[in-house]
């Protein structure tokens, strides 16, 4: 997959391409499901297929205090759409010139003429242009009058549920991760680096590491089955996210337990990707490291308990 990161580097004898713009944030079902409408129809076409997003999300720069977290931080969104089988993504720096930008201008210009798209797809609830003044009905006249189709997609749902971004951060902060995995297509996951001293420690019960300082999205402190892998290694694991108040003074941290531990070699550029499976229960304040000692050995035997039915029921549907 090509990677632009402005629509200069777009080659002039590019396209023609169908597109989507988004700020594919989690690259959800929904957005899955746009993309590999695209991806089909350029093949059957011999057209390209493009997502079209933005950097920074253009939220952090209209409503800077509103402290948004990402679900997939642009290196991870990039890896998924590359998976959806796009040809290329064009980040857009989202600058106060592109914010200012009328829908008119936003069409001709990015694409008809930076892209010069023959269909353009996109939800029913896209807004695009300087206000978000742009709407699907105006969208749909200047394909008209510009020379593209617009596909329309209405709202999705699974059970019940709207497959959005929003609903899906909702979700996490509640610490829903099973219903957040089901509206990704995917286990929620973070990606860091080993933090404090960057080896890892055999804490309470079994080998633990602590992940570095993370700024986007975290599902809500709790505890929780997960998969963790450390560079190429991966581990069933249990992963303690929270402020650890049975130590006194409270610090944030992504603490994961390695269950089915073998030795490793740790530097400071160590990838640890940490896949959330199950939420346990809440973090709480024990009254003794004993005490908490004791509950880090009923979360190990639960979680050992999940890996072990998972593993059973793979091999029935093998």
């Amino acid at each position: 997959m090509r990677v632009w990161h402005k629509l200069e580097d777009v080659p002039a004898g590019f396209g023609p391409t169908l597109l989507s713009v988004g700020n594919f944030d989690g690259v959800h079902r929904a957005h899955t499901r746009v993309l590999a409408n695209i991806v089909s129809r350029a093949r059957q076409q011999g057209l390209k297929a493009v997502a079209v997003t933005f950097e920074p999300h253009p939220m952090r720069i209209l409503r800077p205090d509103c402290g948004l977290k990402l679900i997939t931080p642009t290196p991870e969104k990039l890896r998924l759409l590359e998976a959806t089988g796009v040809d290329a993504a064009l980040l857009l720096p989202f600058t106060r010139d592109l914010s200012l930008m009328t829908p008119q201008d936003f069409a001709h210009d990015i694409l008809k003429k930076g892209l010069h798209a023959r269909e353009v797809h996109e939800g029913y609830n896209f807004h695009f242009g300087n206000k978000a003044a742009g709407d699907v009905s105006l969208l749909a006249k200047f394909g008209r009058e510009m020379g593209f189709e617009v596909e329309l997609y209405p709202e999705m749902r699974l059970r019940g549920e709207p497959v959005s971004s929003t609903h899906i951060r909702k979700l996490l902060a509640g610490g829903q991760i099973s219903r957040a995995r089901h509206l990704l297509a995917r286990p929620f996951s973070i990606l860091s680096t080993p933090g404090r001293g960057r080896g890892y420690g055999a804490k309470y019960t079994v080998p633990t590491i602590n992940l570095s300082r993370y700024e986007e999205l975290v599902p809500k402190d709790s505890v929780y089955v997960t998969r963790t892998r450390v560079g190429e290694d991966c581990f069933d694991s249990v992963t303690n996210v929270g402020n650890r108040p049975t130590f006194g003074t409270e610090s944030f941290a992504i603490e994961t337990h390695l269950l089915n531990f073998h030795p490793i070699e740790l530097n400071p550029g160590t990838e640890v990707e940490i896949d959330f499976l199950q939420r346990l229960r809440d973090e709480i304040k024990f009254p003794s490291v004993e005490a908490l000692r004791e509950q880090i050995g009923k979360d190990v035997r639960r979680a050992r308990r999940y890996f072990r039915l998972l593993r059973l029921r793979d091999r029935a549907n093998a």
